[in-house]
């Protein structure tokens, strides 16, 4: 390698690192998003306070809807509204805690504080900047590899006809983490919470969300009858009702005992399949599971109209 090559990567690497480290040395302001300071204890709060408010609301939805006992209801709004209350408390403390002169500004001087301290951003310290100086860095490498290899490469008459180099065999796998791996176990209300987060996008029309939903529930339980029968009321809605009854026969062979997958089945088989028969005994199931109320007198009204249809086919 001649001298004027070397210079010529001596020079790169000393620009790519000046643009990589002229932020970091350069008095000032530290722009955000690059290198911004760690979170405001009151920032974290502020927003599990939002996130609780927003699970009290979907919570009261549910109830509404009947998918949440009132039992499970109480328990559970019990336990948001303790630790919203906690949250509050810590928060004032967080305040009264903080000198006169630290206190935040009202939101209005705060925004305009925030952004006056963004006008004025040098281009240097730019993100453009940081990935031109890494792209720079990336060449320098490139090329320094290069020279390397160019002039420590092994005689290859050294080398026996047909010889081999030394290749590793064995290399250790990665540890599972929590992303990769759906059986570590997540509490309680984190599962409901995703149950009900699939069932609140299939109520409002998001079937593909409604589907990833579910089927991350279903690789946590693969038993879920409440995930299987839900995912059998959109196939059904999109017209594959075949697939659709088989995912109610799934539940149903599951748990016997879940009055949801008999309705569903019977609603399919009456409407779609006209097959009175079989809605028939779909709904008397229904009717032996259920309690007293308004879902029971429709199923038997619903059994009248498939046997007074039933009969009509047979005259």
């Amino acid at each position: 390698m001649t001298l004027s090559a070397i210079a010529a990567i001596v020079l790169i690497a000393l620009l790519a690192l000046a643009l990589i480290l002229w932020p970091l040395l350069r008095r000032g302001p530290t722009p955000s998003g690059f290198f911004a300071d760690p979170p405001d204890r009151s920032d974290e709060l502020n927003e599990e306070k939002t996130a609780l408010y927003r699970a009290l609301k979907e919570l009261e939805f549910d109830y509404q809807a009947g998918h949440l006992s009132e039992d499970d209801y109480a328990a559970l709004r019990s336990r948001y509204e303790s630790r919203a209350a906690q949250i509050l408390k810590e928060l004032d403390a967080l305040e009264a805690a903080r000198p006169k002169a630290e206190r935040r500004p009202p939101k209005r001087e705060a925004t305009a504080a925030a952004a006056s301290a963004r006008q004025p951003r040098q281009w240097i310290r730019s993100p453009v900047t940081l990935i031109v100086g890494a792209g720079a860095l990336v060449v320098f490498g490139l090329t320094l590899g290069l020279g390397v290899a160019r002039y420590t490469e092994p005689d290859r008459t050294t080398v026996p006809p047909g010889g081999r180099l030394p290749v590793p065999m064995d290399m250790p796998e990665r540890p599972a983490t929590a992303a990769t791996d759906p059986s570590r176990p997540i509490p309680p209300e984190v599962f409901r919470g995703m149950l009900q987060a699939a069932h609140q996008s299939l109520d409002t029309g998001r079937y593909q969300e409604a589907i990833a939903a579910y089927q991350a529930v279903l690789k946590r339980d693969p038993k879920n009858v409440e995930a299987i029968t839900h995912l059998g009321v959109i196939l059904s809605i999109a017209g594959h009702d075949d697939n659709a009854l088989e995912a109610f026969d799934k539940a149903i062979a599951i748990d016997p005992g879940y009055a949801h997958a008999w309705w569903d089945k019977a609603r399919v088989l009456y409407e779609v399949k006209q097959d009175n028969a079989g809605a028939i005994q779909a709904w008397e199931k229904f009717v032996a599971l259920v309690p007293d109320g308004e879902d029971r007198d429709r199923a038997l009204r619903q059994i009248q109209e498939a046997k007074g249809r039933l009969l009509k086919s047979k005259k």
